[in-house]
C-alpha cells in the first residue's frame, strides 16, 4: 500500500489506473469539480528554480498541477493575482487588472522561446543568494530581485530588436497589439508606477502634488489643458519606466496565457479570485466612480467590538448603473474586471465577500465602522439621514429593534427589491460569465459569516454557488448550514480555506481540550448511521480516524464541488494566513519542493488526505445498498490505499 511505502516509485500505468478509479468514484458520489485551493505564491519550485516565491506560471507550478491532476483533481483555486506592494503580501489587497510581475517564471526568459532575455548567470544567482531554503517565501528578497531582473530582461529585450532579432520582432508585435488592446487600464496603471518614482512613494495620498494625486479626478480642480500637459509631460520624462510597466505586464500575460493553455490541454482549469477590495493604484486611475467620505469594512461582531476597518474605497452606486439601467462608467470598469479574470480562468471565479457586492457595510473616513458613528449598509439603510437615498427599502421593511450591523435587521424583501440587490451580479457578473461563454454555476460566492436577508434572497433567486465551510459547524446545533450533510447540490464544500487555521492543528485542540465528543458524534451519525456509537468510540480513540471521516463528510455530502487547502491535502500544521497579522512570515506558506515524498511520508503517518480510504468511506455512507452496487469500485479503491 502507499502509505507504508515512502517515496515508492509508481508506474505510470499505475498513475493513470489510480487517476480512473478516483474520478470514477467521484462521479458516482456526483462530484462534478475537485479542486485544490493554491495561491500563486504557494506553489513548488522545480529543482534549482527556487527564486524566493512559488508560481502556476513555473515548471514546478506546473509540474504540481499535473501531480494533482494524476491523483483525481479537475481544478484549481488561484488567489487574487494583481500586483502587490512591496511592503505588504498580502494578495487580497491587489491590482484590478495588473497582473503581480512576481508570477512571472524567471527561469522562462533565460530559454529560446523568450529569446535568452535574461541571462542564465543572473538567474542562478538569484537562486544562489534566495534567503528562503524551506517552504516559505522571501517575499521582500524577490521583490527586489525579480525587479532587477525584469529590468535586465527589459534592457536586453531592446537590444536585440534593435539588432533585428526575428523572435524578439514578434515579441514586439504581440506587445504593441497587447498595449493597444488593454490601453483602457495599462496607461493609467504604468503612469501611476511613473509618479511613484517621480514622488519616491507608491501611496498616492502622501504626494505632494495635487495635480499628481488627482490627475483622472481633476474636473473643476485644474483645466483640461492642464491635465494633458502633465499626462504628456510624465510620458516624456517617464517614457522609458512606462515601457518597462508595459513590458513586464506583456510577459506575464503571455505566461498566464500558456498556463491557461497547458492546464486546459489536462482537462483542468483553474478558478480566479476576486477580492472584494480595490488597490491603491485603482483607487486613484478612478477617484470619480468612488463615494467621497466612506469605506468599506465590517461591523462590530463577536470577533471585534469596534469592527473591521478595511479603509477600502466604496464604489459611488450612482456611477454603477444609469438611470435607465445601462451601465454607468462604474458598472464598464467592474464588468471589465470580471471579464478579464473570466477570459484567463475557464473554471470561472471566486468572489471573495459577496456581501460587499449585494449588501455592504459601510462607515465614514477616519471614524470606527460603527453604527453610533455613522455607519451602515449602503442599500439597507431608509432612515440614514446619508444614505437613505441608495436605499433598496422602506422604514417598514426594517426591524428597528436591532441595528444596521444585524443579521435579523431586514424584516421582508420584495421580489421588486430584490431584483435591485440583484442586478450587479446579473448585469455585471453574470453578463461577463455570459459574454465569456462560462456559465454563472462557475461563480462561487464567499458567503461565509454574516449573511444579511437580501444577501440570502439574491443567492437563492440567481441559484448561485455558495461555500459550506465544516470547520465552523456547530455541532450542538443538529440543522446547522455548516454540517454538510444539509447543503445544496451547487454549493462548494470545505474544511476550510486560506484564511483559517490548518485541519491538523484544528483536531489536535479539539483532542487536546476534550470537544471532539459531539463532532464525532455527528461523523458517526452522518457516515455510519447503523454503527453509530461504535464508530464515534473509534473516532475519539482516534484523532486520524477523525481526520479521515472529516474529509469523508464532503464527498458524502449533497454539494457537487469541492475544495481542498492544499495545507490540509498534505495534513500539515503550518499556517498560510493569520487574519488581521503583517509580516513576512504570513502570506509565505509553499509547497515544499520534494512534494511527492513528503505527501507519501503524510500519508505512511495518517495525516495527508488519503483519497482511497475517504472515497470507499463517502461510498459506504451512502448506504448498504449503494455500496453493494459499487463493490467492484471499493475493491478497486481499497488496493490504492
Amino acid at each position: 500500500m502507499m502509505s507504508n511505502s515512502i517515496c515508492k516509485e509508481i508506474s505510470k500505468k499505475g498513475k493513470h489506473e489510480f487517476k480512473k478509479t478516483v474520478e470514477k468514484a467521484l462521479k458516482v458520489l456526483k462530484k462534478k469539480n475537485l479542486a485544490m485551493i493554491i495561491h500563486g505564491s504557494s506553489f513548488p519550485s522545480a529543482e534549482g528554480q527556487n527564486t524566493g516565491i512559488g508560481s502556476p506560471n513555473s515548471q514546478g507550478g506546473q509540474n504540481f498541477m499535473e501531480f494533482i491532476s494524476g491523483l483525481g483533481f479537475n481544478g484549481v483555486q488561484l488567489g487574487p493575482e494583481g500586483k502587490t506592494k512591496p511592503i505588504d503580501a498580502s494578495p487580497y489587497v491587489g491590482t484590478m487588472f495588473s497582473y503581480n510581475p512576481l508570477f512571472i517564471d524567471l527561469y522562462s526568459l533565460t530559454q529560446k522561446d523568450f529569446a535568452e532575455i535574461l541571462s542564465s548567470e543572473t538567474f542562478e544567482k538569484i537562486v544562489a543568494v534566495n534567503p528562503s531554503k524551506t517552504n516559505r517565501s522571501a517575499y521582500e528578497y524577490i521583490y527586489k530581485a525579480s525587479d532587477s531582473a525584469l529590468r535586465e530582461a527589459f534592457n536586453n529585450f531592446k537590444v536585440k530588436l534593435s539588432q533585428d532579432n526575428t523572435k524578439i520582432k514578434k515579441l514586439s508585435s504581440k506587445l504593441a497589439e497587447y498595449v493597444e488592446k488593454n490601453s483602457y487600464w495599462l496607461e493609467k496603471d504604468a503612469l501611476y508606477e511613473a509618479i511613484s518614482i517621480k514622488h519616491k512613494n507608491d501611496y498616492w495620498p502622501m504626494w505632494t502634488d495635487e495635480l499628481d494625486k488627482n490627475l483622472y479626478n481633476a474636473a473643476g480642480k485644474f483645466s483640461q489643458k492642464e491635465i494633458q500637459s502633465r499626462i504628456s509631460e510624465l510620458k516624456n520624462k517617464y517614457k522609458d519606466e512606462i515601457e518597462y510597466y508595459e513590458f513586464v505586464q506583456f510577459i506575464a500575460y503571455v505566461q498566464k496565457q500558456n498556463t491557461k493553455d497547458f492546464v486546459l490541454n489536462r482537462k483542468m482549469k483553474t478558478i480566479a479570485d476576486c477580492q472584494v477590495a480595490f488597490s491603491d493604484r485603482d483607487y486613484w486611475a478612478n477617484q470619480a466612480l468612488f463615494l467621497d467620505g466612506w469605506n468599506l469594512g465590517c461591523p462590530p461582531d463577536i470577533f471585534s467590538d469596534d469592527g473591521q476597518a478595511w479603509g477600502f474605497p466604496v464604489v459611488d452606486p450612482s456611477k454603477i448603473f444609469n438611470k435607465d439601467g445601462s451601465l454607468g462608467e462604474a458598472g464598464k470598469l467592474l464588468k471589465a474586471r470580471f471579464g478579464k479574470m473570466f477570459e484567463e480562468n475557464p473554471g470561472g471565479v471566486r468572489i471573495d465577500h459577496i456581501i460587499g457586492l449585494i449588501d455592504p457595510f459601510v462607515y465614514k473616513s477616519g471614524k470606527l465602522p460603527k453604527p453610533v458613528q455613522g455607519a451602515s449598509r449602503l442599500y439597507s439603510s431608509p432612515e440614514h439621514p446619508e444614505l437613505d437615498k441608495y436605499s433598496y427599502l422602506r422604514i417598514m421593511d426594517l426591524n428597528q429593534e436591532v441595528g444596521p450591523e444585524s443579521e435579523k435587521r431586514v424584516l421582508k424583501v420584495s421580489d421588486d427589491q430584490i431584483k435591485e440587490y440583484a442586478q450587479f451580479l446579473e448585469k455585471i457578473v453574470i453578463e461577463a460569465a455570459k459574454e465569456k461563454k462560462i456559465g454563472k454555476e462557475s461563480i462561487i460566492c464567499e458567503d461565509l459569516g454574516t449573511v444579511t436577508a437580501p444577501v440570502e434572497a439574491v443567492m437563492n433567486k440567481l441559484k448561485l454557488s455558495g461555500i459550506r465551510m465544516t470547520q465552523f459547524v456547530d455541532p450542538e446545533v443538529a440543522d446547522h448550514p455548516y454540517r454538510i450533510k444539509h447543503t445544496e447540490p451547487q454549493h462548494w464544500a470545505m474544511i476550510a480555506s486560506h484564511d483559517n487555521q490548518p485541519m491538523m492543528s484544528w483536531v489536535d485542540e479539539l483532542y487536546k481540550e476534550n470537544k471532539a465528543c459531539l463532532h464525532a458524534e455527528n461523523l458517526a451519525s452522518d457516515l455510519k448511521e447503523n454503527h453509530v456509537h461504535e464508530f464515534k468510540e473509534q473516532i475519539m480513540q482516534n484523532p486520524k480516524l477523525f481526520i479521515t471521516a472529516k474529509f469523508a463528510e464532503l464527498f458524502a455530502s449533497p454539494a457537487e464541488n469541492i475544495q481542498i487547502f492544499f495545507s490540509d491535502f498534505f495534513g500539515s500544521r503550518e499556517r498560510y494566513n493569520m487574519p488581521g497579522t503583517s509580516g513576512s512570515e504570513n502570506w509565505s506558506l509553499r509547497i515544499p519542493e520534494n512534494y511527492e515524498c513528503y505527501y507519501q511520508e503524510q500519508l505512511s503517518k495518517g495525516e495527508a488526505i488519503n483519497l482511497s480510504e475517504v472515497l470507499i468511506m463517502a461510498i459506504e455512507a451512502k448506504g448498504h445498498k449503494f455500496a453493494e452496487k459499487h463493490a467492484d469500485l471499493i475493491e478497486k479503491l481499497k488496493k490504492t490505499c
